[in-house]
């Protein structure tokens, strides 16, 4: 037997497994820059043609307006999230300082579980050592929560600012590399190794649409509802809504605290126009857009947005909301493909 073959393919393994092992820190800013470049590409090409063929000139501008669309909104977030924390402790501190009787009155005016909080608290005033106990108790996961959520957004922006170095290189050599992919594609398949690439990427154009595109949907409409009811900082609530749109039940969220804050301030009329608007509108607009632009494309069940929003956040953070969906709903088409392919050679 001949080693030679075995120790070629060995060393093509090792130095595959190597080159992966380098670049797995960076491979969901990877993914998701191309991801990027395949669904902006045609207005890239557009700017191209303006700039007569300027690759370096061209990739520039492109970076420079995904800053503007992505750095600059999560930015923008991460202050208002700042800013609303500082609001949100300045109102809660008068309730503690207040006296018991004080504060047992203001949570007796909330609707439903006003009653009950009030009883609860009175019984927790009474007993000093309740209280502390359970103030101990709930410190911690505060805590946690909040040095999570600030992990959360600066991993966010820092992601984003990978991608988007990465990105300029991807639009400075994408005819390049698009054109080793489809002649390795047709070594590798033929005519149905090309087909499956072009597949591939219509399938991340409809879902990139269908996904950011419900969101500025939702943000827009948000932004309507906001400015009618009067709620303060209403660009700032959108731009949330906008990326939580992403997950299922991200923009009642949004929607709710609104409610919720016209309503401590006495404007219940407003308060239940934002519900009755979030519900009807904000919240609907993802049961009627998404399917229309994700069916141009490309057909993904609900369940795997879901679950694609969700895994793609615990596997690749803050950039998994776009890139999860986006890979499931390639792993789906290829597959339905795949059995479509098998259909017509078994009938054959």
């Amino acid at each position: 037997m001949n080693p030679k073959p075995l120790a070629q393919v060995t060393l093509i393994a090792l130095l595959i497994f190597g080159c992966l092992l380098v670049l797995y820190p960076f491979l969901a800013a990877v993914l998701f820059a191309a991801v990027i470049c395949v669904t902006t590409w045609p207005l890239y090409v557009r700017l191209h043609r303006l700039l007569r063929g300027r690759d370096t000139l061209s990739g520039l501008l492109m970076t420079l307006l995904l800053i503007v669309v992505l750095i600059a909104p999560t930015l923008l977030l991460s202050k208002g999230l700042s800013d609303a924390a500082h609001l949100f402790a300045n109102t809660v501190a008068p309730w503690f300082q207040d006296s018991a009787d004080g504060l047992s009155g203001r949570l007796g005016n909330l609707p439903y579980v006003g009653p009950q909080l009030a009883e609860y608290w009175q019984q927790l005033s009474d007993n000093r050592e309740e209280v502390q106990k359970l103030l101990q108790a709930a410190y911690e996961p505060s805590r946690r929560l909040v040095l999570s959520g600030i992990s959360v957004v600066g991993n966010g922006i820092l992601q984003l600012a990978l991608v988007i170095f990465i990105s300029f290189f991807l639009y400075r050599d994408g005819a390049f590399i698009s054109r080793q992919l489809r002649e390795a594609a047709s070594r590798l398949g033929g005519a149905l190794g090309e087909e499956l690439l072009q597949l591939s990427r219509g399938t991340v154009t409809g879902v990139m649409i269908g996904i950011v595109g419900t969101a500025l949907a939702q943000a827009l409409v948000a932004l309507i509802g906001f400015a009618i009811a009067g709620v303060p900082g209403a660009l700032l609530l959108a731009i949330a809504v906008f990326f939580l749109s992403m997950i299922p039940v991200g923009p009642p969220l949004i929607w709710g605290g609104a409610a919720f804050w016209l309503y401590s301030q006495g404007e219940t009329g407003w308060a239940v126009f934002m519900v009755i608007y979030g519900l009807a509108i904000i919240s609907s607009v993802d049961n009627f857009v998404k399917p229309i632009l994700i069916s141009r494309s490309a057909s993904l069940p609900i369940l795997l947005i879901a679950l694609g929003v969700f895994g793609g956040i615990l596997a690749f953070g803050f950039i998994g909301i776009f890139l999860g969906p986006t890979l499931l709903a390639l792993a789906h088409t290829l597959f339905l493909r795949w059995l479509r392919t098998q259909d017509t050679v078994d009938t054959a």
